[in-house]
Order: structure tokens, then sequence, then C-alpha cells
């Protein structure tokens, strides 16, 4: 942040959020039922490798990578796990990060537009994000089996749904995914340390900036709070 004097996005006026590791800690729900599912579908301890990797990716690539097989596979597993998952759903497993309401709320109060652009399935996000209480979105984009797939696509649409520009919309994510999908569609993304990324993973990624806390972010942002 030092390299800064003053913040750089203040002058974003749509705000896309990530969910998963970014709005809500869902990571020790997300690998509790990502241990389940291995088990179920015959996958040993010993095979379950580095369960944090699956949080932030499409699940049924995260899976395919994990176990080192097939896409088909990686579909298998992901169908037991949001069984698992759904099942077991409840706010108490995902709470907000501290400050975070307070800046969606700060946000909206400016005028900004704010968006959720998750790769996490729509509907799932959707009944998390009305489990949490949070402040309104302007839209929640996530993905959808068929039609929208990747991050860059949940960024497009959620972009087109705030009716923003590349010049007024910056991304906010944990992972080099949101980074990735962020530039492809032409915008900054700030890279948040509040997930499953390791440290540097966002300046590898080619983050327009790295924030530690909500309070960084915040800054970046032109919110006090």
């Amino acid at each position: 942040m030092s390299q800064y004097t003053a913040a750089p996005f203040a002058d974003r006026s749509a705000v896309l959020l990530d969910f998963d590791g970014t709005i809500a800690d869902t990571g020790t729900f997300i690998m509790r039922c990502a241990r389940e599912a291995l088990i179920e579908c015959g996958y040993p301890r010993e095979a379950e490798g580095d369960l944090h990797s699956l949080i932030g990716p499409p699940l049924c690539n995260g899976f395919a990578d994990l176990c080192h097989q097939s896409l088909e596979e990686g579909i298998r597993i992901t169908e037991v796990y949001r069984r698992i998952f759904d099942g077991d759903m409840s706010p108490d497993y995902y709470p907000v990060f501290p400050g975070m309401r307070e800046l969606i709320a700060a946000l909206h109060e400016q005028g900004r537009r704010v968006a959720v652009a998750t790769s996490r399935l729509e509907t799932t996000a959707c009944q998390m994000i009305d489990s949490l209480n949070l402040p309104p979105f302007d839209a929640v984009v996530g993905r959808l089996e068929p039609g929208r797939d990747t991050k860059a696509e949940s960024i497009r649409d959620a972009m087109a749904q705030l009716g923003a520009t590349i010049d007024d919309s910056v991304m906010v994510g944990d992972r080099f995914h949101d980074v990735r999908g962020a530039h492809e569609q032409g915008i900054p993304c700030i890279g948040i340390y509040t997930g499953a990324a390791d440290e540097g993973e966002h300046e590898r990624a080619g983050a327009d900036f790295a924030a530690h806390d909500v309070a960084e972010l915040a800054w970046a942002l032109g919110v006090e709070l």
C-alpha cells in the first residue's frame, strides 16, 4: 500500500466482489464437504492433497486436478460434494469477514454500484447471500450450467447487469482466478488475502493492488470504515 499516496480505485463507481474467501469465510466448510465427498467417492485420505486448492476455481476442475483425474471424474465428485454442501448449508459455517458488511454499506452510501461475481453456482450463491442478511447487492452473478462457465464470464455479465464499463469497474477477489478473469474483461483487480491465496499469489498473478485485510481494501476503494 505504501507505493500509493492516494486511494487508487476511489473513482471506480462499479465494484464487483467475489464471494468465497472475499465476502464470506467459506474455506473450512468447503474443505469439510470436499473431504466427505472424496471419501464417499472412494478416495483415501492420503489422496486428498491440498484441499485449499479447491477454494476459488470451478469445483469440477479443482477436483479433477486434485485427484489427477479426468474432468468427467471431477464432475462426478462435484455432484456428490454439492449434495453434501446443500444438505448442511448454514450461515454458521460461512461467516462474513469482519468489516465487509460495513464496507458494502459504505459503498452504497457513496452512490456506488456493488455486485457479486462468483464462480459458485448462482442459485447457491443467492441462497447463501440471502442467509447472511448482507446489505443489498445491485446484481449477483454466478456460474450457470450450461451457459456461464468461467470467472471472466461472471464478471462480464455482472458488469452488463450494472450497466458498467471497463473505465468505471474494479474487481475484488481472493484468488488468482479473479485477477485473470478481471484482466480478461479489461478491468483492474484488487487481490485480497482473506481467503485461500498463498502469500505472493496476487502479485504473481498481476493484481493491480494487494490488500491484506478489509481495512486495506477499503482504503484502496476510497472508503472510510
